[in-house]
């Protein structure tokens, strides 16, 4: 493609955006604001370590979108493609950066916006730009994704962009037709571009530019390691992530995101990785405060708030979401996630962080000893955490407390990505030597507690628990056990069931009717829970679809479902009914 005024232009767009936000004239969140200074900083310092910035090649690839691209879809069919600010700091970074050896510094991006900010086309883009015009004979250029059907998304994109522009029309041909074009081939450069995905079968892809959406949806590193290893033979292939954020904090979109956040704000260091991240500032409510809606919305900052379709995806569509999300509160996490990027505990997640945080207080269990409790026992095999909760409904203060295997502590600690290690040091959780929990400890320790306190009762798991009491009994610990299954129907022995003892300790929680003992172990396992329901919507925990361990929430609840049934002890409603000063 041959070169336009625009793209001689002298103007460095890229660094004006940088400016502009750092000076506060662009309304841009913390990650961006990294990024910017990042930017600023390798113009003064990067020569020393080799990097040279080429405003050429900026603007060449700015100038290609604006000379050569249209939009489509609704009422951008066929307008020009109008690179926003937000935009051409991408864009001018990705292809204006170069290294010692002369070709591109960059060889990872990724990219993180809220829903509906022009990510995709901006991709789809990038890969068009990479196909014909970056100087790479026989360039392969991928939409990758786990499924062929997310792939096709983003092709889809750059196929209609090829329809839409006379200049690719006649330059580019199409295999397929309508919806089931599959290739695009540039027979100038003997280049192409198509979708691909981990579950087609094609082996031997040697990307010079792969196009990754919707990061956030895989669940595993399969694709993204699929195309890595096919760079190696490019002299400067590149690799795109885009995405809206997400639930999961032991994905691999979330290790990218703190990857990216962590080398913008310069306490990492990787010349070869761009992020982009749109993130709010701490004490940030996008419920509440319109104002920070373009910090997440980058296209949102270019458009009026009193125009209701100024800006892309425009307030008035933001403000129906927002609507919605206060009236339900069952939809207000994905509001949160998909439209302000922020991401959330769970995907449907159990209960929010701040209201739990609401009913923390680190108080000393000493203050409890002698009065009368109930607990609850979760037990683990080899990669569970087993927790014991006890719960006093006279003081209505609750605490919990956690085994894990000692000799795969820091194995563990990596893959489900929490500081075990860190934990066990501060005292929150115990790890016993062994591959598996060590339940001659978790039974001596009832056995202190029962001496400490009037434990009444301690409902458990049916799960395991035949290895478990002989160890009670061969300390001669005598506890009543009180049989609390985790489905959603009644125990046979005991007539207790999960979505009763779920149900008040969430009355106790949304109420504040509880004092939990701070324990970063069981915040973590509150954040992760997730529930699901039946046709006649009792509630259970689901560990399956929970982002991470959750025994320490389950334990806490079986704890309030015991104390519940147990009346000639304590009638915990009229508990439950008296206010409680915090």
């Amino acid at each position: 493609m041959s070169k336009s005024g625009s793209q001689t232009s002298t103007s460095d767009r890229t660094t004006d955006y940088a400016r502009d936000v750092l000076a506060g004239r662009i309304v841009a969140g913390p990650d961006i604001r990294n990024a910017c200074q990042r930017h600023l900083n390798d113009l003064e310092h990067g020569p020393a370590r080799g990097l040279h910035w080429d405003l050429d090649a900026a603007n060449h690839v700015i100038g290609y979108y604006e000379d050569v691209l249209c939009l489509n879809g609704g009422e951008f069919e066929g307008q020009p493609f109008v690179v926003l600010p937000w935009q051409a700091f991408i864009l001018g970074s990705l292809f204006g950066w170069k290294g010692a050896d002369g070709y591109r510094r960059f060889r990872t991006a990724y990219i993180e916006t809220a829903k509906g900010s022009g990510k995709s086309p901006l991709a789809a883009g990038i890969g068009l730009y990479g196909m014909t015009s970056d100087g790479e004979p026989r360039a392969e250029i991928y939409a990758a994704a786990t499924k062929k059907d997310q792939a096709m998304i983003l092709f889809r994109d750059a196929v209609s962009m090829v329809d839409q522009s006379a200049l690719l029309a006649e330059r580019i041909e199409k295999t397929g037709r309508g919806e089931k074009v599959w290739n695009l081939a540039h027979h100038a450069s003997g280049s192409f571009f198509r979708a691909i995905s981990a579950d087609d079968g094609q082996s031997g892809p040697r990307p010079h530019v792969a196009l990754l959406d919707e990061i956030h949806e895989h669940k595993t590193r399969m694709v993204v390691d699929m195309m890595r290893a096919g760079t190696k033979s490019r002299r400067q292939a590149l690799i795109v992530m885009i995405t809206n954020s997400g639930h999961d904090r032991t994905s691999l979109c979330y290790e990218y995101h703190e990857y990216g956040r962590a080398l913008c704000a310069g306490t990492k260091e990787d010349d070869s990785f761009f992020a982009f991240i749109c993130s709010l500032d701490e004490g940030d409510d996008p419920l509440k405060d319109e104002s920070c809606w373009p910090k997440v919305n980058p296209s949102l900052a270019f458009g009026k708030a009193d125009d209701p379709n100024g800006g892309v995806p425009g307030y008035k569509y933001l403000r129906e979401q927002v609507t919605e999300a206060r009236g339900m509160p069952a939809k207000e996490s994905t509001v949160r996630r998909l439209n302000f990027c922020q991401w959330v505990d769970a995907d449907n997640p159990w209960i929010s962080g701040h209201l739990w945080m609401q009913c923390e207080e680190d108080f000393d269990p000493d203050e409890l000893i002698g009065e009368e409790c109930y607990g609850g026992l979760d037990l683990s095999g080899a990669r569970d955490l087993t927790a014991l909760a006890l719960y006093f409904p006279r003081l209505r203060k609750a605490f919990v407390e956690f085994w894990t295997p000692g000799d795969t502590l820091h194995e563990r600690a990596r893959t489900d990505r929490v500081p075990y290690d860190v934990w066990l040091r501060q005292g929150h959780i115990r790890a016993p030597k062994g591959s598996a929990v060590d339940y001659a400890s978790v039974a001596q320790r009832v056995g202190e507690l029962v001496q400490r306190y009037q434990v009444r009762a301690i409902a458990f798991d049916p799960y395991r628990i035949k290895y478990f009491t002989p160890q009670l009994d061969a300390e001669g610990i005598a506890v009543e056990l009180v049989s609390h299954g985790q489905g959603y129907y009644k125990s046979a022995e005991s007539g207790l069931w999960m979505p009763r003892s779920i149900e008040l300790l969430e009355q106790a929680l949304t109420e504040r009717r509880v004092r939990i003992k701070a324990n970063p172990c069981l915040r973590w396992n509150a954040a992760c829970a997730v529930l699901e329901a039946d046709n006649k919507d009792n509630r259970i925990f689901a560990k399956r679809k929970s982002t991470g361990r959750i025994d320490g929430v389950v334990a806490l609840a079986m704890a309030f479902g015991v104390a519940d049934d147990a009346p000639e002890f304590v009638d915990i409603d009229d508990f439950l009914n008296q206010p409680l000063s915090m």
